[in-house]
């Protein structure tokens, strides 16, 4: 950390270790990258805060969904009144993360039912957050873009919660059901506290609602959930952000169908300025291309001295509501 030649760091590492290491990187003077997973409690929330306004180093809160194309089209839609005014937004973290979760330890994802020392990649710490941990775990790839489509943090923010678990069961039937498990295996008789779906409903100052679903533990196919309605339309992605994978509709234009259109046309009309120039750059990277645009946006904010899209304001924020308890 003392290292002169170091400018900045990249904090990637498990969630456990994120507050230790970016503290630490903070008051070194390293301008951090935050990677998701920042803060396990609202302790950790304010203590990025105070080190940050302590030293006075940046910190970008690296949450790449808010750079997917689709997400980003939407974003530029909401800014040009395409949408009226908003009203409610939903997105989550919808994914089937069993293969993740559990591993046999030698080969990655769908291989077993071991984790912690046995386990292989993030099943060597991750699993042990739905043991011992009851929440919405993962909350910003689908708070972090709704929160910059309601200007959270920049005259609007948010108020108050409800947040609801439902029983956990499927982690428990994987492994029961795995052939490398089964109802004698010792992980068979893990208790876990992370309920299945986690559904959690935000209040916004403006007036705004928000609806985040945390669900990882059941079979399913991937999706954010994403919906942004307003006065004028409404859109609800079902896919990997794609511009054909979701539904449309504004009812003025569509000359009161009351029929969805598909939302290809629309997102490739709004496509975002950074998108339409940078598609070339980004083709093959990580997420469809997000990846690129994060690290791209981190290093040019950095040469250019300019501040984060991105903040530790919103990192704290985004963090301070992931508990049921």
């Amino acid at each position: 950390m003392n290292d002169t030649g170091i400018d900045a760091v990249l904090i990637s590492t498990p969630w456990e270790w994120h507050k230790v290491q970016g503290v630490e990187a903070l008051y070194a003077k390293k301008i951090v990258g935050m990677e998701v997973g920042g803060a396990l409690n609202l302790n950790e929330c304010w203590e990025y805060v105070k080190t940050h306004e302590a030293t006075g180093t940046p910190l970008f809160a690296m949450e790449n969904v808010c750079y997917r194309r689709d997400v980003m089209a939407i974003l530029n839609m909401v800014r040009k009144g395409i949408f009226g005014e908003l009203l409610h937004g939903e997105g989550g973290y919808k994914h089937d993360l069993r293969g993740v979760l559990f591993n046999d330890g030698i080969t990655p994802y769908n291989s077993g039912v071991e984790f912690g020392t046995k386990g292989y990649s993030e099943a060597r710490w991750r699993t042990e957050h739905y043991i011992k941990r009851n929440g919405e775990l993962y909350p910003t790839h689908g708070l972090g873009p709704v929160a910059m489509m309601m200007d959270i943090n920049r005259g609007n923010r948010l108020l108050r919660l409800s947040s609801f678990a439902s029983k956990a069961r499927g982690l428990h039937d994987y492994i029961v059901n795995h052939p490398k498990g089964g109802e004698n295996h010792p992980n068979a008789k893990i208790v876990f506290k992370e309920g299945d779906v986690v559904t959690t409903q935000i209040a916004c100052e403006n007036g705004e609602t928000i609806l985040l679903t945390h669900d990882t533990s059941l079979q399913r196919p991937y999706n954010l959930g994403f919906k942004v309605q307003g006065t004028k339309g409404l859109w609800e992605d079902f896919g990997w952000g794609d511009f054909d994978q979701g539904h449309i509709y504004f009812e003025s234009l569509m000359n009161h169908s009351h029929k969805w259109d598909n939302s290809e046309k629309w997102l490739k009309e709004y496509d975002h300025p950074l998108w339409k120039r940078y598609e070339h750059l980004a083709e093959g990277a990580g997420h469809g291309g997000m990846d690129w645009f994060l690290i791209h946006t981190f290093i040019e904010c950095i040469k250019n001295n300019v501040e984060f899209p991105m903040d530790v304001y919103d990192l704290a924020t985004w963090y301070s509501y992931y508990t049921i308890k």
